[in-house]
């Protein structure tokens, strides 16, 4: 895990329980169990939602890596807690719930 990563984690558990896994070359970001976003590089990337959309308008859209079918929301407002925890807020409540483990 990398500076990057710990200030992300930092920044966002006052809002809840922030997991970081590291996923081929990246890190997928969870808040609670559920998926929020990437860390490619040292950019954050945040799933679009309604909420997201709408507290991220003038944030640039951009794929998180090559070959990756999902535009999402390039995020570095980090000084921003008020933003962070209506942003947060409002996706986990819009994003699905984590899919459980198929078992073989």
């Amino acid at each position: 895990m990398n500076e990057f990563n710990e200030y992300v984690r930092e920044c966002f558990s006052a809002v809840g329980d922030i997991t970081i896994r590291p996923m081929m070359g990246g890190y997928l970001v969870y808040l609670r169990g559920k998926l929020i976003g990437d860390i490619c590089g040292n950019e954050l990337f945040l799933k679009r939602t309604p909420a997201s959309d709408r507290l991220l308008a003038d944030s640039e859209l951009r794929y998180p890596y090559e070959g990756s079918k999902t535009l999402m929301r390039v995020f570095d407002r980090f000084e921003d807690a008020d933003l962070i925890s209506k942003l947060l807020e409002g996706m986990y409540e819009q994003l699905p719930e984590r899919k459980p483990k198929k078992t073989k």
